[in-house]
């Protein structure tokens, strides 16, 4: 993945922030433990927020 363009990565990313957010609703409507998946799920926000803030200072 580190070849890939940033936009690419950042899609990539999106996706993933998606499909965690359905699977923390999936558990937690089943009555299970989601605290794994909300960790995961603020750790590629915050990869996401620094690909984004490294995108803006790629285009400045």
């Amino acid at each position: 993945m580190n070849d890939e363009p940033l936009a690419w990565k950042i899609a990539a990313l999106r996706g993933q922030l998606l499909e965690l957010g359905s699977t923390i609703r999936q558990l937690n409507q089943s009555g299970l433990d989601s605290a794994t998946a909300q960790l995961l799920l603020a750790r590629k926000r915050a990869e996401l927020d620094d690909l984004m803030k490294k995108g803006r200072s790629n285009a400045s």
